[in-house]
């Protein structure tokens, strides 16, 4: 919108003065200014590029950039007559000193440093979600399988998806592939298990090892963490109250006897994988021979150790079966062919069947119902371990 001159004693209010000839203007004290202009001397504009630089040397943000940028402002601000001159240099000024610390800090090894900080913090926020032994949680989809994200500690006694029993930590330099990192966590996890469940009877049917294992993205940021699970088979099924057994929730007879009775329990898992004994024998005579160490093992444990009047007899009667069983796996192992080796087999393994050490159990305060038999026919107890695949979750 233009402005005029209000209207003087000659015209009357609201007549405009006609206009001039080209180049002909009034002398007065009012001046017409066009829509876009100002009556008022301008000062000259700041340089942007002055602005930018200060900031980043404010920052220490890109500090190589904000000193070229301030350099550059200063040249403009000379050529266009512009303002910010202080700004430009105090963002060159600024700049310099963050290069400076960026050259100190390589040479000193301080970004190194730096970035073990963040691959630090990125391994803590991705191993298992800083789950540790003991802990029960609650997977926000209820599964166990795939990829996870999240989960929700709760308490062990309510019901829950799965318990922490052991965690551990993977070595190596780049990520060895889905399957070696499985392979691996299936391994450790199973032989873990037992320190943490001692008493395998106490362990329900449908619970079976789980694990949470690095992705090759959180891999790349440190994370080498397994933690190992045990967890409900059925997948609409959850756990119910703590599966831990170990010295920190067994009383000392109890301790001892698991103890001893895993003794046993390692060195039946320890079969060949072959399942008929023609199709392996030299593998199965030393299997014989690991049973017949571990059985001798076994008494030792079981006779070294003073138990309360209530348990000492079953005990003992115990460890009698034990050394009668020890001498027929001893003569397995020294089978001359299939027929012989299945012979002492068997006259060894009923004096160790579990439903022999039901007594002792009971006098000990420990799980009683022996476990079911595989499909195989082998106990899933004392003399039989459980085994299978586990089922691993990435994170």
């Amino acid at each position: 919108m233009a402005i005029f001159p209000p209207p003087g004693p000659q015209q009357p209010e609201g007549q405009y003065p006609p206009p001039y000839p080209q180049g002909q203007y009034p002398q007065g004290p009012y001046q017409v200014w066009g829509q876009g202009y100002s009556p008022y001397n301008r000062p000259a504009p700041v340089n942007g590029l002055a602005i930018t630089a200060l900031v980043l040397g404010i920052l220490c943000f890109l500090p190589a950039v904000g000193l070229v940028l301030g350099i550059i402002a200063l040249a403009q601000i000379k050529k266009r007559g512009e303002r910010g001159k202080g700004m430009a240099v105090g963002g060159i000024v600024m700049s310099s000193l963050g290069v400076a610390l960026v050259v100190l800090a390589l040479a000193t090894g301080g970004v190194r440093d730096f970035w073990d900080g963040i691959e630090d913090a990125a391994n803590d926020s991705n191993s298992a979600f800083s789950l540790e032994k003991g802990e029960c949680f609650d997977a926000p989809d209820g599964g166990l399988e795939g990829l996870a994200y999240d989960v929700d500690k709760v308490p062990c006694a309510g019901p829950h998806d799965a318990e922490v029993f052991a965690d551990f930590t993977m070595s190596g330099g780049s990520y060895p592939g889905d399957s070696e990192v499985v392979d691996v966590a299936d391994a450790k996890c199973y032989a873990l298990k037992d320190a943490y469940a001692m008493d395998i009877w106490a362990v329900p049917e449908d619970v079976d090892v789980y694990y949470f294992t690095p992705t090759r993205t959180s891999w790349r940021l440190g994370d080498r963490e397994i933690t190992c699970m045990f967890g409900n088979t059925d997948e609409n099924g959850s756990l119910t109250g703590s599966l831990r057994n170990d010295s920190l929730t067994l009383n000392a007879d109890q301790f001892a006897y698991l103890q001893a009775a895993n003794v046993l329990n390692a060195a039946m898992d320890s079969a060949p994988d072959e399942t008929y004994v023609e199709d392996d024998l030299p593998g199965y005579k030393e299997w014989a021979s690991r049973v017949s160490d571990a059985l001798g093992e076994q008494a030792d444990q079981l006779r070294g150790h003073g138990w309360h009047a209530t348990a000492d007899k079953p005990v003992a009667a115990l460890v009698k079966d034990m050394e009668a069983s020890r001498k027929e796996w001893a003569k397995a192992a020294d089978a001359q062919d299939a027929d012989a080796f299945y012979v002492h087999y068997d006259k060894g393994f009923k004096l160790i069947d579990p439903n022999r050490t039901v007594t002792a159990r009971k006098a000990l305060g420990l799980a009683t119902p022996p476990p079911s038999y595989g499909e195989d026919g082998d106990s899933e107890g004392e003399g039989r371990g459980d085994g299978g695949d586990g089922t691993g979750l990435e994170v």
